[in-house]
């Protein structure tokens, strides 16, 4: 790409007049300290007189014509910014500091247009690289394009008392409301131990077949969407159709085949008609396509992110992604490390709790105790290292059949419609055990408690 008959973006008159403002006004700095860096200026000597700018404001030392001034000397970087006459001339360039921001955005913008023509040439490099895995040169562009858009550039270094400094700034309030609340649940006991799902979290939710992983998560879709959330679905086994007939199902509480068969009592239509409605309402995305990578997958995410918001991001199921690197040289599990590492990294680019669902090898059928491990995710890479919370589905009566249990454990009621969550890694707190009620017929995991009211309520009534 040829630029060198073009000048890039720039305004130096704007740049004159923010360090002009400065000097007249030290205070102006906090006008623009949250959005303006060294690096947005296109002159030399003013991306270095803004610097030191800075570095007075942060000691909370004034900052004048002739404090900059001392400071460059000391620096020995006086003469290279043109000395104290370049000094008097910005300062002669503004007769007041009241439109500092103003003249920042000018600097900002000019920025940005240079930080574009630097990604085209990136982009186009990537192009001239002609790397076979197009999924992935499209993601690298993405990246860069997002970068832009979001004023995110890859970082470096970062001192603790920067990362510090929000959480004096933060109230409790503002932790629990708005874009950094953690998403419930739905379920009581599961958020107490949680703290919710947070944001940035990788959440791996992991059963054998036929246990109730989907079921599951389309609970927790339906609750967070309840509460206002915007919710993603990547299903790559099930249809929208399929995923649209489970959630009027649990939402309505109509037993799935009555509903498959449309074989409906005056009061069951009425029930989910009134279901239609509220989950219509619902800010619910589903992408039903069956082959996809985890660079798709956080392509489209950015997109929805940007044009609707997105709060909380649903995989089912991981193994059934592709990472698109088409080697021969690496086995499935290397594949799936690599697939869980780009699922956390999506989590965390985005900043919305991504929960992952993940199958269950056949060893837990052939043990004599069938809840499931965290050694039983080891077998599918580095999922159980990547991710920050790991869940299993447990529900002995998918093991173990009436007249077995009874033989078994005499006396012991069966367990018949009950399930446990087993939350056996918690990478910021507490492991512990959540028992559930469940009811296949209509798909829905309801909390004991839930249970207990309802039957409560029945025998009053």
């Amino acid at each position: 790409m040829v630029l060198s008959d073009k000048l890039f973006p720039h305004d130096i008159s704007a740049e004159e007049s923010v360090i002009g403002s400065l000097l007249l006004d030290g205070m102006s700095f906090t006008k623009i300290a949250s959005f303006l860096e060294p690096g947005h200026f296109y002159l030399s000597p003013n991306k270095i007189i803004f610097e030191i700018a800075r570095d007075l404001f942060n000691r909370q030392e004034p900052i004048n014509q002739i404090t900059i001034a001392h400071e460059l000397e000391t620096q020995e970087k006086l003469e290279e910014v043109g000395g104290r006459a370049y000094l008097a001339k910005v300062v002669d360039v503004v007769p007041t500091s009241i439109h500092i921001k103003h003249y920042a955005n000018l600097v900002r913008r000019t920025a940005t247009m240079r930080t574009l023509i630097n990604a085209a040439e990136n982009i186009s490099d990537i192009g001239f690289d002609n790397d076979p895995d197009v999924e992935t040169s499209l993601a690298k562009a993405e990246d860069i394009i997002y970068g832009i858009r979001s004023d995110q550039p890859s970082r470096d270094f970062v001192p603790l008392r920067e990362t510090l400094t929000p959480f004096l700034e933060t109230s409790s309030t503002d932790i629990n409301d708005g874009e950094n609340a953690p998403i419930g649940s739905g379920f009581k006991m599961l958020d107490e131990l949680l703290g919710g799902l947070q944001r940035s979290d990788m959440l791996v939710l992991a059963a054998r077949p036929s246990v109730g992983k989907s079921m599951f998560a389309l609970n927790l879709a339906i609750n967070a969407a309840m509460n206002e959330h915007k919710v993603a679905i990547y299903s790559l086994e099930m249809g929208r159709e399929q995923i649209a007939t489970r959630m009027l199902a649990t939402q309505a509480r109509i037993n799935m085949h009555s509903l498959r068969m449309m074989r409906l009592s005056t009061s069951q239509e009425n029930r989910l008609i009134d279901a239609i409605g509220k989950l219509s309402d619902l800010n619910i995305f589903i992408d039903d396509s069956p082959i996809q990578s985890v660079a798709e997958m956080r392509g489209k995410a950015r997109r929805l992110q940007l044009e609707y918001g997105l709060d909380f991001i649903i995989l089912d199921y991981m193994q059934l992604l592709s990472n698109n690197k088409g080697s021969r040289e690496t086995n499935r599990a290397q594949e799936v490390s690599e697939i869980s590492r780009q699922v956390k990294a999506m989590a965390r680019d985005l900043r919305v709790p991504v929960l992952a669902i993940s199958q269950l090898s056949r060893a837990i059928e052939h043990r004599q105790s069938h809840r499931p491990l965290l050694s039983d995710l080891r077998e599918s890479g580095s999922i159980e290292q990547d991710a920050d919370v790991v869940m299993f589905i447990h529900r002995e009566e998918k093991f173990v059949t009436k007249e077995e249990w009874i033989k078994n454990n005499p006396g012991v009621p069966y367990p018949e419609g009950q399930a446990e969550i087993i939350v056996a890694k918690h990478r910021n707190g507490p492991t512990d055990t959540i028992p559930l009620a469940v009811d296949d017929s209509i798909g829905r995991f309801v909390s004991i408690d839930s249970v207990r009211n309802n039957q409560l309520s029945t025998q009053e009534n």
